[in-house]
C-alpha cells in the first residue's frame, strides 16, 4: 500500500511535537489515528521512523531522511495546486531578499527552492548579513523584504513582519549524558555545564540572559558561528547548547547521535518571520514572495 498525503502531515507533526499527543491537539484529531498513520506509515517504508520512550518519541536517523522527503512533496502538491488556481506567475521581475545566518539553510533554502519553481522569470538577489543590518538595508529600501528572526526586531514601527515558524529553545546533550535520562532538567542544571554558545542572531544573548537570571556566569566552552561545529562539538562531549528547535537535527556530519531535552522555566522562543518595509509599495515578485511563504506555513499547520 503506498503512503497517502496525509500520512505525511501526521508524520511531519508528529515529527515536530516530539508526542503522538501533541501532533494529534496540533492537527486536532484523536492520538489513535495518529499512531494508526505512523505504524501505517512505517510499514509501507519498511523503516522505524521514531525511536518510542516514556517521553514521547525520538526520531530516527531513517526518520529524519523521511522528514525531508515528506516536507518536499507537501510543498510539490501545493505548488501543483498553485499552478491551477491562476497563482502562476507568468511575468518576470526583480526581487531583493535578505536573510540572517540562522534561517539561511533552515527556512529560506526550502522556502526559495518553491519560489523559483513558481516563478521562473523573477531574478532573485540575495544578501545574507546580522539583522540589525538587514533592518537598514529595508528601511532604506535597498532590500524588498527579508527573511530573518523577528523575535529581536529592532525596530517595528518602521518595518512590517509576518510569522512563519516559533522555535523553543531545548537542550542539546551527547548520547549518553547524565541529564539525559533526567524526569526534569532546570536552568540550573545546566549552570555548571561546559557551553557550546552559538553566536549567531540572538542566540548567545538570550542565553546568557537565561544563567544570568539565576545568577550563574556561563562556563563557555567553545564560541562559533557554525550549527555544523556546534553539532559536532556536543555529540563529542565537548559540552551541551541551549538552541532554538528550528536547528536540531539529531545526527553530527560523522554520524554521531545527539540527543535533544526540553528544560523546565520560562525559556525564550525564536519567531522567525518575512520582513518589508511599513508603508512600502511592494513589488509584484515580492507580494508573491510573501504569499507563498504564508502558503508554506499554511501547509505545515494543516491536517
Amino acid at each position: 500500500m503506498a503512503f497517502t498525503i496525509r500520512q505525511l502531515q501526521f508524520f511531519i507533526a508528529v515529527a515536530e511535537q516530539g508526542t503522538v499527543s501533541g501532533a494529534a491537539q496540533n492537527l486536532s484529531i484523536s492520538q489513535s489515528s495518529v499512531t494508526e498513520a505512523i505504524k501505517e506509515l512505517e510499514n509501507d517504508l519498511g523503516v522505524e521512523l521514531f525511536e518510542r520512550h516514556p517521553r514521547g518519541l525520538n526520531i530516527t536517523h531513517k526518520g529524519h531522511q523521511f522528514l525531508r522527503h515528506a516536507t518536499k512533496i507537501l510543498a510539490d502538491v501545493s505548488d501543483a495546486r498553485r499552478s491551477f488556481s491562476g497563482e502562476q506567475a507568468v511575468a518576470g521581475g526583480r526581487l531583493q531578499l535578505g536573510v540572517t545566518s540562522l534561517v539561511a539553510g533552515y527556512v529560506l533554502s526550502d522556502l526559495l527552492s518553491r519560489y523559483r519553481r513558481a516563478y521562473p522569470g523573477v531574478e532573485v538577489s540575495a544578501i545574507e548579513d546580522n539583522g540589525d543590518y538587514l533592518e537598514h538595508l529595508l528601511i532604506g529600501g535597498k532590500l524588498d523584504i527579508a527573511v530573518m528572526v523577528t523575535s529581536n526586531l529592532r525596530d517595528r514601527t518602521a518595518l512590517q513582519s509576518e510569522i512563519l515558524e516559533v522555535s523553543a529553545y531545548r537542550l542539546w546533550l551527547p548520547l549518553g549524558h547524565s541529564l539525559a535520562g533526567a524526569d526534569i532538567i532546570g536552568i540550573g542544571d545546566i549552570a555548571g555545564e561546559p557551553l557550546i554558545m552559538l553566536t549567531v542572531d540572538e542566540i548567545e544573548e538570550n542565553t546568557g540572559k537565561l544563567l544570568t537570571a539565576i545568577g550563574a556566569k556561563p562556563h563557555v566552552a567553545f564560541r562559533t558561528r557554525s550549527v555544523e561545529a556546534v553539532r559536532s562539538l556536543v555529540a563529542t562531549g565537548a559540552g551541551v547548547a541551549l538552541l532554538p528547535d528550528l536547528v536540531y537535527r539529531p545526527w553530527s556530519l560523522e554520524g554521531d547521535r545527539i540527543e535533544s531535552r526540553d528544560v523546565s522555566g520560562s525559556l525564550p522562543v525564536v519567531q522567525v518571520g518575512v520582513v518589508w518595509r511599513r508603508g512600502s509599495g511592494l513589488p509584484q515578485a515580492a507580494r508573491d514572495f510573501i504569499g507563498l511563504a504564508q502558503s508554506q506555513r499554511t501547509v505545515r499547520q494543516r491536517p
